[in-house]
């Protein structure tokens, strides 16, 4: 019996092992979606918010630009913060204050704007660090299962959204007031998070072998590579911001088209990205990051080329979709990119994020600032472009080559 009891214990960590991965995985969904779901709730709900406290164009802009100035201020930080806490704990916690982030927001629509904006303001700062934690999660779950998932994780992320967006759609309808609405979503997530994520895998404790202290993300703002990786992110994700934000507008405007044609313009743009994110990880897999990275920059510039210039609507949609196409890839392979290794996964993702995060907080004004001057539909060209450098940089993203434990602290001890 000696041969069936070791055969016995081979097998049962490796059911444990798998086990463990399923759980992992099913968490870091829960993650992303739950992220896009707390995200759209808010959104689906800034028409009435608008309505309800009388804010113009500007007004509601600046506000939002509170949301957007708080992830960028958090952003930097939240590598610390996912070093000191882990990723499960942190997602815990910043999904819990998100919530209350969101409850603030919905109580705008009685208490007045400023409560409005402080709830806009936390809810960057809070939801800047939940990124940072549930992608590292994400990169140590793909190392696990050995193949491409990250994609498929921000495909969970847009399935939050658009439930978020039709329960808000579906809210107005049944004409509950905000405060309520928000808040429903809030505990909701707040409850739920902190249980789903006791399925994370632990991450790789951080490198600590140049005796500097170990949640100091300084000396990474210093690495060439990673600075690549960021700038690589930031111009993809600049390209499906821009989908994201002007997709209908420019649609409706340049081709004079009715809104729901727009909308469905835009729901055309996300359907493409979100079936490919679902879809197309094993071509990362079969064929590696770079080449498919440089493929699908080139089918989304061809894509953008197609809408902007398109002689007609059909062929519009055409250029949408493979718009959504080409920039699925973008952020997610980013974010993959930078966790290559694994012990310093959170100051790389935190500054490559960083980098990247420039492209929310500039790019939709600055698109809408050049669309006042040649259309809308032409200032896409410049997301165009963008996108070009992005197929130029998509070199940064070639895995990093095994390193050996040795050679690697006398390298950090230089």
């Amino acid at each position: 019996m000696p041969g069936r009891r070791a055969a016995m214990t081979t097998v049962q960590p490796t059911a444990r092992r798998s086990a463990a991965e399923r759980a992992a995985t099913k968490a870091t969904y829960a993650a992303f979606a739950g992220s896009g779901l707390l995200l759209s709730s808010g959104l689906a709900r800034l028409p009435q918010l608008r309505d309800d406290l009388g804010l113009d164009t500007g007004q509601l802009g600046a506000i939002l630009l509170a949301g957007a100035a708080g992830a960028l201020i958090s952003r930097p930080f939240s590598g610390r913060v996912v070093t000191q806490l882990g990723q499960g704990r942190a997602v815990a916690w910043t999904s819990a204050l998100s919530g209350v982030a969101l409850v603030l927001i919905g109580l705008g629509d009685r208490l007045g704007a400023p409560v409005f904006a402080t709830g806009m303001l936390l809810f960057g700062l809070f939801s800047s660090a939940w990124d940072v934690a549930m992608n590292i999660q994400g990169t140590v779950v793909e190392r696990r299962l050995g193949r491409s998932i990250m994609p498929r994780f921000h495909a969970g992320y847009s399935v939050g959204t658009v439930a978020g967006a039709l329960l808000g759609a579906a809210m107005v309808q049944l004409d509950v007031p905000v405060p309520v609405h928000l808040t429903i979503v809030a505990v909701v997530v707040a409850v739920a998070l902190p249980i789903a994520v006791r399925g994370f895998l632990p991450g790789e404790p951080p490198s600590t072998e140049d005796g500097r202290r170990p949640h100091s993300t300084l000396r990474y703002w210093r690495e060439p590579r990673t600075l690549m990786i960021g700038v690589f992110v930031l111009a993809a994700g600049f390209s499906e911001g821009a989908g994201n934000d002007w997709t209908g507008v420019s649609f409706v405007d340049g081709y004079h088209a009715p809104a729901a044609l727009g909308t469905v313009a835009y729901a055309t743009f996300l359907a493409a990205m979100t079936a490919t994110r679902w879809f197309g990880p094993r071509l990362l897999d079969r064929f590696g990051r770079v080449i498919v990275l440089r493929i699908q920059g080139a089918v989304a510039v061809l894509g953008l080329l197609l809408f902007i210039f398109a002689p007609a609507v059909p062929l519009a949609f055409v250029g949408t979709a493979l718009w959504g196409v080409g920039v699925a890839f973008g952020y997610p392979v980013g974010m993959s990119a930078a966790a290559d290794d694994p012990a310093h996964a959170a100051g790389r993702v935190t500054v490559a994020s960083s980098v990247a995060k420039i492209a929310s907080f500039a790019g939709p004004p600055l698109l809408g600032l050049l669309g006042d001057h040649v259309t809308i539909l032409r200032a896409l060209l410049a997301v165009a472009a963008l996108q070009v450098v992005a197929l130029c940089l998509a070199q940064a993203t070639r895995p990093l080559a095994p390193v050996d434990p040795d050679r690697h602290r006398a390298l950090d001890n230089q």
